[in-house]
């Protein structure tokens, strides 16, 4: 990560207004294919990465003026990305489907502020997992539900400085053993009081992830493109001059292998150009129909490399083994299957 940090990754997603990379919409397709080309390398290492901006854009996304409070977390929470700091997300609860706002975690607020970012603080109790990053990140995003309050909210855990301080307010319950993204460090975890900083957005929160989601799914959806356009290029080359040899079946797996890409490829052109388009709402509903498109693509894709290609792909020597598992984690990314379904019926009739 450091030498990602060095190249000024993490400073890409910070508004150029506060000496970032962001210039608005017209930034989404270099970011996404930074990330698609650097999945091609290491798809656990572009996932743990894509988290930074994705978590980023609850902030870099929205903006108010009226909203002194906001203002001031946004820019403060954004110069962490200027000094190298990592975002990622432990959002994720068992029982929840996927699905962040239907939260079961207590917060719990405690008065004063975070001695470093603006936002009022909170002890946050529940079980989480998926944390994508963790061990990694320095700040961690998350959602609780507030004593008293109806709805969920939204907060950021100093998940750095509580590892050094080894906390017993937040701890590992089961450390991540994927077959598939191994060195996400996806790790479940505890949260026993431990202290959070609340979002300062004055409103719904749906309100950030809305603005926010189009962008996330392009981000999403570029890091399993980029795991496949390597499996298609690595299946090419082992091919080679066995092309004119290939069986019936064979060709047609192939043919439709690279259909399958060909199709993910447009899916994912589909929704940055929603983004570049600058409507928020367009680019989410464009995004969970590219995201889920491009889940169900991946997988046949690689699906029919491997029939064409042999039993040698489930060797773990062969790339292949971990390429097919690694694209089925776009599926059960932010929405995951059920929920994002649930989004596409409703949208349909729109």
């Amino acid at each position: 990560m450091a030498a990602l940090v060095d190249a000024g990754l993490f400073e890409a997603p910070v508004p150029v207004a506060l000496g970032g990379g962001w210039a608005g919409p017209v930034s989404a397709r270099p970011l996404c294919e930074t990330y698609r080309m650097l999945s091609g390398a290491d798809a656990s290492v572009a996932l743990v990465g894509v988290m930074h901006p994705t978590v980023l854009a609850w902030w870099s996304q929205t903006e108010a003026e009226d909203q002194p409070a906001w203002s001031e977390q946004r820019a403060a929470v954004l110069a962490t990305a200027m000094t190298g700091r990592q975002w990622g997300t432990v959002a994720s609860e068992p029982g929840s489907g996927g699905d962040m706002l239907r939260t079961g975690t207590i917060a719990e607020p405690v008065g004063g502020e975070h001695e470093d970012l603006p936002g009022r603080r909170y002890r946050l109790t529940g079980d989480k997992h998926f944390g994508s990053g963790y061990g990694v990140c320095d700040y961690m995003f998350t959602t609780a539900r507030v004593v008293g309050e109806e709805g969920p909210a939204a907060f950021f855990i100093d998940v750095r400085r509580r590892l050094e301080e080894r906390s017993a307010h937040l701890r590992v319950t089961h450390e991540w053993d994927g077959a598939g993204m191994k060195g996400t460090q996806s790790h479940a975890v505890r949260l026993d009081g431990v202290e959070a900083v609340r979002l300062a957005w004055d409103g719904p929160i749906d309100t950030l992830a809305a603005n926010a989601g189009g962008l996330v799914m392009a981000l999403f959806t570029a890091v399993v493109l980029g795991v496949v356009d390597e499996a298609v290029a690595t299946a090419r080359g082992q091919l080679g001059s066995r092309f004119d040899e290939l069986r019936a079946y064979e060709q047609v797996e192939w043919s439709r292998a690279v259909l399958d890409h060909w199709l993910a490829v447009q899916a994912y052109e589909g929704v940055l150009r929603a983004v570049e388009d600058g409507e928020p709402l367009a680019a989410l509903r464009a995004g969970i129909r590219a995201k889920t498109a491009t889940a169900e693509l991946a997988e046949s894709s690689l699906r029919r490399m491997t029939n064409v290609l042999g039993g040698g792909t489930f060797s773990q020597r062969s790339p292949f083994a971990h390429w097919f598992e690694d694209v089925r984690a776009l599926g059960f990314l932010r929405p995951p299957w059920g929920l994002a379904f649930d989004t596409l019926f409703r949208t349909s009739q729109d």
